[in-house]
C-alpha cells in the first residue's frame, strides 16, 4: 500500500501544495533563526539537534570554511542548523523509506531541502537575537515554527527528522506515534540540556514544543467558530422550523429514551456559527424553558454549508 500521494504535474494543486512547501519552510526557518537558535533553545527535532552541534562546532571552526569563489566563509559560527538537519534527513528519509515503505514522497524531500537552505541563508546574514526576553522569543518562535509546519503539512509533506524516527520505533514498540515523538523529542531536549549545562533550557524548549503543537493544529484544521449543538425538547418540530427556514441549515433527529423516566426523546443534532447559536438559543428560551441544550466547539465541521468535502 502507498502513501505517496499522486498530483498532476503542473496543475494548479500541484503549484498549491509547493507554494505552501516554500512558505511555510521560510517560515518555519525564520522562527529558528530569528528567535530559537539566539537562546540556545532546543525544541527537538532535527535542527533543534542541528542548535547543538552549531553551538558546540562555533570554537572548533573558527573563521570558517573557506570556498574558492566565495567572498565570504562558510559556516563562520559553527556548522549551519540546516546543514546539519540536511545531513540528518537523508539517511533518515532512506531509512524510512526501507522500513515503512514508500510513505516519503518527493514533497518531503523537497520540503526539508528548502527548509535547510532558507535556515542557513537566514542565519548567515542575521545575528544575535531580535528579541531579548526569552519567553517571548519562544512565544513567537514556537508560533512561527508550528505555522510553517502546519503549512507544510498542508500539502500533504512531513518533515521528516524525529517523526520518521517515531514512526520506525512505533511500528516495531506498538506505542502511540504523539507519545512516541514527545519521547524522540524530549531525548533532544535532554540532549541539549547535556551540552548547554543550563536547566531553563529545556523548560523553555518544551514551551516552544507545546505552543509548536498547538499552532499546527490550528494551521491545519483552521480557526473555527462554528458549535456543534444537540437539543432535547418537546417543541423539536417549532425548533426544525427554525433551523430549516430561518438559520438555513440543516440537521439531524436522533430517538433517544430519558433515563430518570424512560420516555422517548427527539434528539436535534446540528452545526451552527456563533451567531446563529446566540439566535437559536434566544428561540428556545423563549418557546419551551425546560429545554436542554449542549453546545460544543466544533474545531472543524466539513460539508454542505460548511468547508466543502471535496478539495478544490
Amino acid at each position: 500500500m502507498t502513501y505517496i500521494t499522486k498530483e498532476k504535474l503542473f496543475s494548479k494543486k500541484w503549484f498549491y501544495h509547493y507554494f505552501l512547501i516554500v512558505i511555510g519552510s521560510f517560515i518555519l526557518a525564520a522562527g529558528f533563526v530569528y528567535f530559537i537558535d539566539p537562546h540556545k533553545i532546543v525544541p527537538g527535532g532535527v535542527y533543534g539537534i542541528g542548535i547543538v552541534v552549531k553551538n558546540m562546532t562555533a570554537n572548533i571552526m573558527g573563521a570558517g570554511i573557506k570556498i574558492p569563489f566565495i567572498s565570504q566563509p562558510l559556516f563562520k559560527d559553527g556548522l549551519g542548523i540546516g546543514f546539519v538537519g540536511l545531513v540528518l534527513n537523508i539517511p533518515l528519509t532512506i531509512l524510512g523509506i526501507k522500513i515503512l515503505g514508500p510513505r516519503f514522497g518527493v514533497k518531503t524531500i523537497i520540503g526539508f531541502i528548502i527548509t535547510s537552505i532558507f535556515i542557513d541563508f537566514l542565519d548567515a546574514r542575521f545575528n544575535g537575537a531580535l528579541v531579548d526576553d526569552v519567553l517571548l522569543s519562544c512565544i513567537f518562535g514556537g508560533v512561527l515554527i508550528g505555522f510553517g509546519l502546519g503549512l507544510i503539512f498542508k500539502s500533504k509533506a512531513t518533515s521528516g527528522g524525529s517523526d520518521i524516527i517515531a514512526m520506525i520505533a512505533a511500528k516495531y514498540t506498538h506505542m502511540s506515534l504523539g507519545i512516541l515523538l514527545i519521547f524522540v523529542d524530549s531525548i533532544i531536549v535532554l540532549f541539549g540540556l547535556i551540552v548547554f549545562k543550563d536547566w531553563k533550557i529545556p523548560l523553555y524548549s518544551w514551551i516552544v514544543i507545546y505552543i509548536t503543537g498547538k499552532v499546527i493544529d490550528a494551521t491545519m484544521q483552521g480557526i473555527s467558530y462554528d458549535k456543534a449543538l444537540f437539543i432535547i425538547s418537546d417543541k423539536y418540530d417549532e425548533i426544525r422550523n427554525k433551523i430549516i427556514i430561518d438559520l438555513n441549515r440543516g440537521g439531524t433527529f436522533i430517538n433517544g429514551t430519558g433515563m430518570y423516566h424512560g420516555m422517548e426523546k427527539k434528539i436535534i443534532f446540528t452545526n451552527v456559527n456563533r451567531r446563529e447559536q446566540a439566535i437559536l438559543e434566544a428561540f428556545i428560551r423563549e418557546i419551551d424553558a425546560n429545554a436542554f441544550m449542549t453546545v460544543i466547539d466544533a474545531n472543524e465541521v466539513i460539508g454542505n454549508g460548511f468547508r466543502p468535502l471535496k478539495e478544490e
